[in-house]
């Protein structure tokens, strides 16, 4: 379905798959006017992924069109302990790709990227994410996101009535393609692995609206429970969040840009073949609060008020 949502602009969203996502159709991601931002903004809110495509973005476009929602954050040191763009520190590389020096050139390699939610270990974590394709192999290194919203909307009463109130400690000593994050010490055990507790079910901080909010499973736990009781109930929750029917799978081609809402959705990769090459540049918008819990009843009293 299509869709025009100001008079004064000429762009048309189409919604990617039936519970996430959005094609903004006719936007120049360099060149937007205050009426075409309007636009993609609302869209953003009620679909939390974005897809602009046939884009010719330098890294300065990049910056100033992902600024439009929000301030930057830097992006993390890849697993070489280096930062990747000189001129543009804000620009996280994702490649698979080896330089002359026989350094990588981003991060993640060319493995698949499980399911997770960006450095959800943070107190405030990032907002939201964009990430541009130059380079894309000829098949796989799909990017999938998952709603959140659904996730919990699809789950049993009596399973979201017994996680509301609950919390789980994101874990911090992994990124998503498994490299142990610099500076910390390998584990295990998701009871003693470093991590910050946040809660289960939370608020959107703009919508309002109640997410799912799981981070990543390795080493995650759900406070308070003893480990096998959490390891059940987080599989539980797993399953909710990862059906197919959740989520959007991107196939990319060169100058798409993809946005994900990172406080309402997860989002994962898929593997491709290590020797073609797959280079992608990320912003990253900085977190403006922590996650909030979801509490129906104040949901109540500001419809009343």
């Amino acid at each position: 379905m299509s869709t025009s949502l100001s008079a004064k602009s000429p762009l048309t969203v189409r919604a990617a798959s039936a519970s996430v996502g959005a094609e903004i159709i006719g936007a120049d991601a360099a060149n937007l006017s205050d009426e075409d931002f309007a636009v993609i903004q609302a869209a953003w809110y009620r679909h939390s992924a974005l897809v602009l495509r046939d884009q010719r973005l330098s890294d300065a476009d990049l910056i100033r069109f992902s600024r439009r929602f929000g301030e930057l954050d830097p992006p993390p040191v890849n697993e070489n302990g280096k930062t990747f763009v000189a001129d543009h520190p804000e620009i996280y590389v994702v490649s698979n790709v080896v330089g002359a020096d026989g350094v990588p050139i981003g991060s993640l390699g060319a493995g698949e990227a499980v399911w997770h939610t960006d450095m959800s270990y943070l107190s405030e974590p990032p907002d939201a994410s964009a990430l541009y394709s130059l380079e894309v192999p000829p098949e796989g290194g799909d990017t999938w996101v998952s709603s959140m919203e659904a996730a919990l909307t699809a789950m049993p009463p009596a399973l979201r009535e017994r996680v509301r109130g609950l919390r789980i400690k994101h874990d911090g000593t992994y990124n998503s393609g498994g490299y142990l994050r610099k500076g910390l010490t390998a584990s295990d055990d998701p009871v003693t692995s470093v991590g910050t507790p946040h809660p289960i079910v939370c608020a959107h901080p703009v919508t309002g609206r109640p997410v799912l909010y799981l981070g990543r499973r390795r080493n995650a736990y759900v406070m308070g429970l003893t480990r096998e009781a959490s390891e059940a109930l987080l599989d539980e929750l797993w399953h909710y969040a990862t059906l197919p029917e959740h989520a959007y799978a991107h196939r990319w081609q060169v100058g798409d840009l993809l946005m994900w809402d990172n406080r309402s959705t997860m989002h994962r990769r898929d593997p491709f073949d290590a020797n073609t090459r797959r280079v992608m540049h990320r912003t990253q918008i900085k977190g403006s609060v922590q996650p909030r819990a979801y509490d129906p009843e104040a949901v109540r009293q500001e419809a009343l008020a």
